[in-house]
């Protein structure tokens, strides 16, 4: 191992969804930063990747991520303009649920304490508008209007342009293997050399524990899977013509996208792998039988689909009780985490990265909720 010793005021660990935000918003502040990522940039073994990701306003998981949202969707745009790429697509999303159920009822709940810009949908205005779905008497639904896609890969890729046209030193095929305190700051050890600094932002995702064994004790690590089907009409799924969506009905749940690649449309579920110890051990292989079976819960609500995935992949995030992320400063100020985004942290992206910068420069942001310290965590 070379001892490189090199000194920032902030090192980075872990370049993808919060870290590549993060790195360049604090650069950009002024600031002095290293970041390291264990695999190449942008690589394809994190939980980002995946053509798409949704954004919304209206939120099932409660209205207390709202102001969150707002805000991102304004560094949203701003990365947009910054970057001349459309990493943020305006297309609106649709929520589809069972009139009273939990998930529909949070997300009318959300547009109404925030009056966010929005449209309710009866049964029957939902098969005027979207033939393309199989809609029962019983459902409703609500477009957000400020909602839409993501493009995730593009996103990595930009933050870590704008990192380091900021002046941040990136450093990929480095892993970490421990964060030292002492007098002066940080010490971070990795298999290529020894680095300095005043303080260090992990943003690690599955593998957060490996660095801090308290977040194992909170966070599970759980395998999502994508997949993506060929319809009947492609032309009846394009931007512009649908919008990203979340439908829940007797237990299945499933969320997509439009199509963005010319031949399928994104409709994949949730909740249907088990958990894992670690991500080493999530398979990515998965049987006929098993997507077979998806391919019909799918074609039920889709009914112009062809009833098995073209293709999938599987992915994987940290997951704590009740979907509440983690975001934490140490007593001393030196070590600032993110964690336990639970499936759901990608369209926060820009916002926590705001929010990194804000907690190095000792900031309390106003954003920030104490539900999301560490300790609230451990003391659930």
């Amino acid at each position: 191992m070379t001892t490189s010793g090199e000194h920032a005021d902030v090192i980075v660990i872990g370049l993808g969804t919060i870290g590549s935000m993060a790195a360049w918003q604090i650069a950009a502040s002024g600031r002095r930063v290293i970041g390291l990522e264990q695999y190449g940039f942008v690589h394809p073994f994190g939980g980002f990747t995946g053509e798409s990701r949704l954004f919304r306003t209206a939120y099932h998981e409660g209205s207390m991520y709202v102001p969150l949202l707002l805000r991102a969707r304004e560094l949203w745009q701003q990365l947009n303009a910054i970057t001349g790429r459309d990493v943020f697509l305006d297309v609106g999303t649709l929520s589809i649920g069972v009139d009273g159920d939990e998930s529909i009822s949070n997300v009318i709940a959300s547009v109404d304490e925030h009056g966010l810009d929005h449209e309710r949908l009866s049964a029957d205005d939902l098969r005027a508008r979207y033939p393309q779905l199989r809609i029962h008497d019983d459902e409703i639904g609500v477009l957000d209007r400020l909602g839409g896609g993501l493009r995730p890969e593009l996103t990595v890729f930009s933050g870590l342009q704008l990192a380091r046209a900021a002046g941040a030193q990136l450093h990929d095929h480095t892993r970490v293997f421990s964060i030292e305190h002492d007098e002066n700051g940080v010490t971070v050890r990795t298999d290529q050399g020894v680095y300095h600094a005043d303080q260090v932002v992990v943003t690690t995702g599955s593998w957060a524990s490996e660095l801090d064994p308290r977040i194992g004790s909170v966070v599970e690590v759980k395998p999502l899977l994508l997949t993506w089907f060929m319809p009947e009409d492609l032309t009846a799924f394009q931007p512009g013509t649908f919008p990203t969506f979340i439908r829940d009905r007797d237990g299945v749940h499933f969320f997509g996208a439009p199509s963005l690649e010319g031949y399928s449309v994104k409709i994949s579920p949730s909740g249907v792998l088990p958990p894992v110890r670690s991500v080493a051990d999530i398979d990515h292989t998965l049987s006929d039988e098993f997507l077979s079976d998806l391919g019909r819960k799918a074609q039920a609500f889709f009914p112009s689909l062809n009833p098995m995935p073209v293709h999938y992949s599987v992915h994987h995030d940290g997951f704590t009780d009740g979907k509440v992320p983690i975001i934490d400063r140490s007593a001393d100020g030196r070590v600032v985490t993110f964690a336990g985004l639970s499936g759901h942290g990608f369209k926060f992206a820009p916002v926590f990265g705001e929010l990194a910068a804000q907690l190095v420069a000792g900031e309390t942001p106003d954003l920030y909720d104490e539900r999301f310290s560490l300790a609230a965590h451990l003391t659930r």
